[in-house]
């Protein structure tokens, strides 16, 4: 009993061993050995600086990574799996981003304005279905028109300015245009207005009030103009500092506005309209050059007017290539009727300029004259359709054509934008 005993110790024994052994040394024994579902086991360490068994540092050797756990050297995602997600590295300020060292080139994070995707591929660089529809979708559509008031005298907030497909950048600054789609600043810049359209045969009178003076030198504060009737236009000039604030606060209390160009007067320079004053001295390129810098000057006007301009605007050869060049740029031009025998309307006719010349000039004198002088502008409403009148900004001058443009609708006359004088006119 007792051998049998020993006997089965050294069997039990031997089997124990016998499987630690094929633990630790499979296949030593020259079988094949099946091992099923065994987890890959972290490589064991090795000396710093030693070399793998590949012949590289064990730093050169990139080390993959699944849902955040390491692998062993020598295991990576294969092309058929899903890629991992690399963050890239942080973006400093005014970029989009880094390119990851060794991966593929790809377009630069922040492309140029005028830069636009290959055919066929969107931004992403993905395929689209259907290439017509995603080529339409990666162009931003253009701004929505002003909303029609209810009335002439609604309250209206025209839309921000520059509109950017009406912009054009010059060396002075931005430029007003025509846009890619025929849009053009003085349709898109103007209140609207339901006469714009309507030609002046049959429909009710109509006067447009234009307050010039501002951004000129000595101008008054644009706070006169608190009050004032949404359908009066404004000009500006190109002088003195925040221009474009106050075009910007003018068209959101719902005013379109017009840039009041320097013109030549008879005693140049004794009488001196300003900086970059338009010369009959001058050739026409120069001139051109001195209108783009004054145009430059803010953006969300539908037209020009004139600063004085005696000399210059009986001087064809000097005010035809400016004419044209506000035409070129879909612009109006309002003559203040300032200038005898002007010839702007005469060139103005010839190359299809909207245009038209203020009927009467308010200055600023007593009560009872500005009182004549607005009867004036009514009676030639009443006779010929439209008709534009001048007002030299004033605190008492502004008062009182308030008061007075609140008393023409009992009169049956109405009060509209000078943009949509000038189209009425245009088409009688």
């Amino acid at each position: 009993m007792k051998a049998l005993a020993v006997a089965a110790g050294i069997v039990f024994w031997a089997l124990v061993l016998g499987t630690v052994w094929l633990a630790f040394f499979p296949g030593t024994t020259g079988e094949p050995v099946a091992i099923l579902q065994i987890e890959p086991a972290p490589a064991p360490a090795e000396p710093e600086g030693a070399p793998s068994a590949t012949g590289e540092s064990p730093a050169a050797q990139p080390q993959a990574s699944q849902d955040g756990m390491e692998l062993p050297p020598g295991f990576a995602v294969g092309p058929s799996e899903t890629a991992p997600i690399i963050e890239p590295p942080a973006a400093t300020p005014g970029t989009t981003g880094l390119p990851i060292p060794g991966a593929p080139s790809q377009a630069p994070a922040t492309p140029p304005d005028d830069a636009t995707p290959p055919d066929g591929v969107d931004q992403q660089g993905a395929a689209p279905a259907e290439t017509g529809t995603q080529q339409a979708a990666l162009e931003p559509p253009p701004p929505p028109p002003p909303p029609m008031p209810e009335s002439e005298t609604a309250s209206i907030t025209l839309p921000p300015v520059p509109v950017a497909e009406l912009v054009e950048e010059s060396q002075y600054g931005p430029l007003p245009k025509v846009a890619a789609d025929g849009r053009r600043p003085i349709e898109v810049y103007a209140r609207p207005s339901r006469y714009a359209a309507i030609g002046t045969v049959g429909g009710p009178p109509r006067v447009a009030v234009l307050v010039t003076g501002l951004g000129l030198p000595d101008a008054p504060s644009a706070d006169l103009l608190k009050g004032l009737p949404a359908q009066i236009s404004i000009a500006y000039g190109a002088y003195g500092r925040s221009l474009q604030d106050g075009v910007s606060k003018a068209r959101a209390d719902g005013h379109e506005v017009l840039l009041q160009i320097p013109l030549e007067p008879n005693n140049y320079p004794t009488e001196d309209p300003g900086p970059h004053t338009l010369l009959t001295t001058l050739p026409p390129e120069e001139n051109l050059k001195r209108l783009q810098w004054l145009m430059s000057r803010y953006t969300g006007y539908v037209g020009v007017t004139n600063h004085m301009g005696t000399k210059f605007e009986t001087t064809p050869e000097s005010l035809q290539p400016v004419l044209e060049e506000l035409k070129r740029r879909g612009l109006l031009f309002v003559d203040d009727g300032s200038v005898q025998n002007s010839v702007a309307g005469n060139i103005a006719n010839t190359i299809g300029l909207y245009y038209s010349a203020a009927t009467v000039q308010i200055e600023a004198q007593p009560p009872a004259e500005i009182a004549k002088q607005l009867e004036k502008l009514e009676a030639a409403a009443k006779q010929q359709g439209a008709a534009i009148g001048v007002v030299r900004a004033n605190p008492a001058t502004i008062k009182q054509l308030s008061d007075w443009a609140g008393k023409l609708e009992a009169k049956g006359i109405v009060l509209v934008p000078v943009s949509a004088a000038v189209r009425s006119l245009q088409q009688s």
